[in-house]
Formats: structure tokens, C-alpha cells, sequence
């Protein structure tokens, strides 16, 4: 796959639409009815190298839409007769985790059956484990977590289609370069 970098400069010039896109109607409902008029420059960036299956290291200041700009385009290629994770994103901190998952939530609320789960420590397996036995399509997790469920043979990753990073730098800075490696590795 090639790799594409972005870093979100202004670019004031931009008229480009969500539906230059070729998002799905259902995707473009839901940003409509949150209130999203133009792309970002991130997601402007973004979207189309995600929708198309590119790696892309993307960075933005905080409140730019980053979420957005990975998530609406891994959205639109899920599988929802599938009920498997099909979406893995790594987050460094249960709150990211449960932030970036109900923002996934929200982009995917006109995807009919549609689910996703946050797992992190902190939180009883019991709860993580119900949601994945009936089936989620995506999952949010801290890399301690995800690698937990993944050992026990809880989380299995055979039909993921996409693998996010999330606040990788941050990521890398807490010492979980060993945990992303061994869950990309499965």
C-alpha cells in the first residue's frame, strides 16, 4: 500500500463537499443531521486515501476532525451482514477509547445493526464479552486490552479490513510500541 502524510495547514480556497467523496447516502444523512457542512483540511486529505485503502499518517490539532477524517471513509467499508470486527482502532487511554467509539457511534448511526465496542482495562470482561460473542463490527480498544481479549481467544482478528492508530505519538511515548507490534503481527 502506498503512504500518504498530511498535516492539517489551512487551506481556505477549499469549496470540497462531503459528497465529493463518494460516501454513502447513509454516511452523508448522519453528517448532515450533525451539522457537518465542508470537510476539514484533514478530512479533505483523508478521506479519499482511507476510502481507498492507502496507509495515511495524518496529523491535526486537536478539534479538527481526525475521527472523522478516518473513520466515516472505514465506515463506509464494513460489512454489515458480517457480524466480526472488521475495524480495530488502538487508542493510548480508556477515555480516548470510549471518545473515539461513541464518535464512530454517531458517524454510524445510519448503518442499520451496526455496532461497536470500547474495550479497556478498568472495565469487567463480562461487559466486553457479551457485545463480542453476539458480534460488533468495530472495536476500540487500549492495546493492553485488546491484547488480553486477543490471548484468550475472545477477539478474533481474522476479517479485519482496517487497523487504526489513534494518537499513535502518544501511543509510542507511553511505552506501547511492544503491545502494537504483537497485535499487528496477529
Amino acid at each position: 500500500m502506498s503512504e500518504n502524510k498530511t498535516d492539517n495547514k489551512p487551506d481556505n480556497k477549499s469549496q470540497a463537499k462531503f459528497s465529493d467523496f463518494g460516501l454513502s447516502d447513509s454516511i452523508l444523512k448522519v453528517l448532515d443531521s450533525i451539522g457537518y457542512e465542508t470537510p476539514s483540511p484533514i478530512q479533505e486529505q483523508c478521506i479519499t486515501h482511507a476510502f481507498n485503502g492507502e496507509d495515511i499518517i495524518g496529523q491535526a490539532q486537536t478539534g479538527t476532525g481526525k475521527t472523522a477524517a478516518f473513520a466515516l471513509p472505514l465506515l463506509d467499508n464494513i460489512d454489515l451482514s458480517l457480524n466480526a470486527p472488521q475495524l480495530l482502532i488502538l487508542a493510548p487511554t480508556r477515555e480516548l477509547a470510549i471518545q473515539v467509539s461513541e464518535a464512530v457511534q454517531t458517524y454510524a448511526r445510519g448503518l442499520k445493526g451496526f455496532h461497536v465496542l470500547p474495550i479497556y482495562g478498568g472495565q469487567s470482561y463480562d461487559v466486553q464479552l457479551r457485545p463480542l460473542k453476539r458480534g460488533v463490527h468495530a472495536v476500540v480498544g487500549t492495546p493492553g486490552r485488546v491484547m488480553d481479549h486477543i490471548k484468550k481467544g475472545t477477539l478474533k482478528l481474522d476479517n479485519i479490513k482496517s487497523f487504526v492508530l489513534d494518537e499513535a505519538d502518544e501511543m509510542l511515548k507511553m511505552g506501547f510500541i511492544d503491545d502494537i507490534k504483537w497485535v499487528m503481527e496477529r
